[in-house]
């Protein structure tokens, strides 16, 4: 009997994630579990093809846990661009809550426009703030990059001889 490949999978950063109910949506659309990482009990839908992982309060315990789970069959779901660059690293696809995808050509200027930020912050006074407040076109927007993203994995999958989603071959 020959092994059944990897399954699709969606992993969430999800201490702070706003697109919850969507991930639920679109996984449940597609039958894609998903693993929602956080540091302390989040409430989830009782569903099979959703797991809850709390890591505990370490620094960066989420992250390093989506970041080891991450690989070419995974969908993760951050803001976190540092994250994100380890994601892309172990050839996750990776989707900000915004909808904005994170590429292999797009990370190195995220993680240095997010230095610079970060040192005017440090640096001057009167330079506060962070992300512009979620807007309803940023929801849409992440609905249909999450399922683009899906479609394109399926596809990739289908190229190298894996046939579901749900990880049966043939």
């Amino acid at each position: 009997m020959a092994a059944r490949p990897p399954r699709l999978r969606i992993l969430v950063d999800a201490d702070a994630c706003p697109v919850k109910e969507e991930v639920y949506k679109v996984a449940f659309r597609h039958d894609v579990p998903v693993s929602i990482v956080s540091n302390s009990p989040i409430r989830v839908p009782a569903h099979a093809l959703i797991e809850r992982v709390i890591v505990g309060a370490g620094f960066d315990a989420a992250d390093d846990w989506i970041a080891g789970a991450a690989d070419t069959d995974s969908v993760v779901v951050t803001g976190d661009i540092l994250l994100a660059e380890r994601c892309l690293k172990r050839g996750a696809v990776v989707v900000a809550p915004t909808g904005r995808p994170f590429t292999p050509n797009s990370i190195g200027t995220a993680v240095a426009t997010r230095a610079i930020m970060a040192d005017l912050r440090a640096g001057a006074a009167g330079i506060s703030g962070g992300p512009a407040p979620f807007a309803r076109a940023d929801r849409s927007r992440f609905l249909s990059a999450l399922d683009e993203a899906l479609v394109r994995l399926e596809r990739r999958r289908r190229a190298r001889g894996d046939y579901r989603a749900g990880g049966e071959s043939g």
